[in-house]
Formats: C-alpha cells, structure tokens, sequence
C-alpha cells in the first residue's frame, strides 16, 4: 500500500502520517530478516546475535519482542536521519491498524489534524462536532505536552500515539494559544471520530455574486464522491463559482487525488512518480469532469501531498486560481510494507511530479495571491474573504 501523504500534518485523532502515500495499494510482506538485508546490504547474522546476546545477559529480563520492534525502529529512524527523510516510519500491529481505519475516514481520537513543529504539534484542522472542538481546542493551537510530560523535538507518529486510545478514555493535553501564545491545561476525553471529506459547504456572497464554498478535509477512501456531489449541489444551487478550501489537508489517498482531479480537469497527466524500484509511472484524468466554472483553490502551509497535486492539477490546467500561502511541499511518496512478524514498513520509495513534471518537494505550491489569516481575529477569515473577492472578480 503506497501513501501520499506527510507525517506533518497527522490526524491527531490521529492518523499516524499524511497519505500521498497509499499510493496504489499495493501490499508486499516481507521478514525482519529480509528488511535488514535490504537497508544495510548485508544479513542479519549481527542483529540476531546482538539481540540473542542481549536476551542471555542483559541484567533485567528483556523482552524478545520489544527489542525486535527497537532493532527494526532503530534501521527505519537511521534512514530518516541520514537522508532528512520525515516520512518513513515503522509500525507495531497497533499502529498499522489506526493507520489503516485513517485512511477510510475513521479513527479514535480526538478530532484534529495536527503538523509537527519544534515545540510539540500545531493543529491544522478541528473537525466539527468532535472532542477537540468542544474542548476549545483551535486551529493554529500548539500542543506542547501529553499528560504533563514535553512532546517537543517528539516525531508526530509518537506524539499522535500518545493522545490516541479508546473512546471513552480521557487524555490530558497542554496547549498554547495561537492568538496570544497563552498556555492551558485541557481534559479530552477520545471518542470514535468519523471524518467527512467535505466537512463544511455552503452558498456565500462577495459583491452581490453568490459563491460556492466547499471545505474539502481529507482523502480518504470514496473522498471524491463527497466532493463531486458537494459542487454539483452547490451549482444546483446557483453557485457562479467555487472556492475549494483545501487549508489543512494533509493528504491521503494517490487514487483520490487523481479522481479529485478528475472532477475538474477532462483529459490529460495529473500526476507522475519516480522511483528507483518501480520505475516512471504516469496517472491520467479518467474524463466526466465537471462543465468548468470560475474556480479559486485556497491552501495554506498545511496544505500538503494529496492536496498539493490537486492544487497543482488545477493551477497547470488554468482551471483554478490559488490564493494562500505556500504549501506544504511533501514531494515523496511511501509505500505500506507488511512485515511477516506483524506490523509494517511506511517506506518512503519515490518522488512525485505535479501536471507539468516538476517536483515540489521542500517548495511547495506558490499561490497566485498571497494571504493569511490572522489567528488574533476570532470572528473573521481573512483568508477565506480575499477568496470569495477572487473569485467575484473573475465572474
């Protein structure tokens, strides 16, 4: 199973990563043994005696299993550090299974999306009628500690762990305020949270036009339909126009992408990869798209992978124009990796090429008109209202 998506943002409700990964879905399963050979060219006659010796005198009793898990975690965290490579993680059979229920749309949690910065994990996105929104969490929040203990410097696949669990149980988080950078304490209790792809639609007005407006979340497993049918409402409607928010989506499936794409753009490349294993592959509109219509697609720094190619798709196209800020930049691709002994390997495998073959890798989508919203200003969207001027200027 191949992701698109970025560790930075995770569903902090969380799913462990962004899934521009998931790619294709395709499953290879493999042995310890067999992934050892593989990262250090070499077999795994030192690990296995090195973990044999350890298990015969090491003073306390260890545990065969944990230190399989640390010895695998340990090869995967080498990667990471000697090509500056964020997105490649090893899951235990726990977070294999949170993984998967995230890429259909369900989790348990709390309800956010969250990027990972120095100090801990900036919220992205909180969805409605969840845990978090209730609790007053906001976009733009930091989450500095889970049960009074420092998640800064924390990779989120563990900061994300710490705060996932069963509904019903209670999690406690510290969090600093993005308006005025003031720190509270918050009891959440988790629940089983369902994500909808389009999360917020609806009919707005800049200067006497009537706009549509569809806040698109996720891409997740049958995401497109959502969307699809969200639009053509909207048209119905009366709609003149759209603006696609895809501010704090950090991706998800590579097919959801293109069938994204698809809605707006009618023939031609949305995507490519390459990849030293599985070579150059090319993905094409599957045609039926949409009758086109003044389209404005707004993004922000959270706007990552599977988000950043639809960007992209639409901007190539001229089909859309972007306003925002700068994404996200994700520009690799990994592939979901079952392991024989339980578990798996999110390896990262490829790069990703936008419509027009560039990578966007550490670059990002640069918006046609800069804005950002200002977090101070509760009761306003800067934002969302240089949008919807956009767009009625366009009609």
């Amino acid at each position: 199973m191949r992701r698109l998506s970025s560790s930075k943002p995770s569903r902090g409700g969380f799913a462990p990563g962004l899934l521009l990964g998931l790619l294709l879905g395709v499953a290879v399963a493999v042995g310890v043994g067999a992934i050892t050979g593989v990262l250090f060219g070499g077999d795994d006659d030192a690990v296995t005696e090195a973990r044999q010796t350890i298990e015969d005198n090491y003073f306390e009793a260890a545990d065969a299993g944990e230190l399989e898990d640390a010895s695998i975690r340990g090869m995967v965290d080498s990667l990471r550090k000697r090509y500056d490579d964020r997105f490649s993680h090893y899951f235990t059979e726990g977070q294999l299974r949170r993984f998967q229920s995230a890429t259909e749309g369900r989790f348990k949690g709390v309800g956010l999306v969250v990027s990972e910065v120095p100090k801990g994990l900036r919220v992205a996105t909180v969805y409605p009628d969840t845990p978090a929104e209730e609790a007053g969490i906001e976009t733009g929040d930091v989450i500095t500690e889970v049960e009074g203990k420092s998640i800064a410097g924390v990779s989120s696949e563990v900061s994300t762990s710490k705060i996932k669990g069963p509904p019903g149980t209670e999690v406690m988080l510290t969090v600093r305020s993005a308006a005025g950078g003031e720190t509270r304490e918050l009891t959440v209790e988790r629940a089983d949270v369902r994500i909808p792809a389009v999360d917020r639609s609806g009919i707005r007005r800049a200067e006497g036009r009537r706009l549509g407006y569809v806040h698109y979340s996720t891409f997740s497993s049958g995401a497109h339909g959502e969307l699809r049918d969200a639009i053509e409402r909207l048209y119905r409607d009366g709609a003149e126009g759209l603006v696609l928010d895809l501010r704090g989506n950090g991706g998800g499936l590579l097919n959801e992408a293109i069938l994204s794409s698809s809605i707006f753009v009618e023939d031609g490349r949305i995507a490519s990869t390459e990849s030293r294993t599985q070579g150059e592959q090319s993905f094409e509109a599957v045609g039926d798209a949409i009758e086109p219509r003044p389209t404005v697609v707004l993004v922000n720094r959270d706007t990552a992978s599977a988000s950043e190619i639809l960007t992209a798709a639409l901007k190539v196209n001229d089909l859309a124009s972007v306003v925002g800020t700068r994404t996200y930049g994700k520009g690799t691709f990994q592939e979901v990796i079952g392991l024989d002994v339980g578990g798996a390997l999110d390896l990262t495998v490829g790069e990703y090429l936008t419509a027009d073959g560039k990578s966007i890798l550490g670059t990002g989508v640069k918006p046609d008109v800069r804005v950002e919203d200002d977090p101070r200003t509760e009761d306003s969207d800067e934002a969302l209202d240089r949008a919807l001027e956009v767009l009625a200027s366009q009609l």
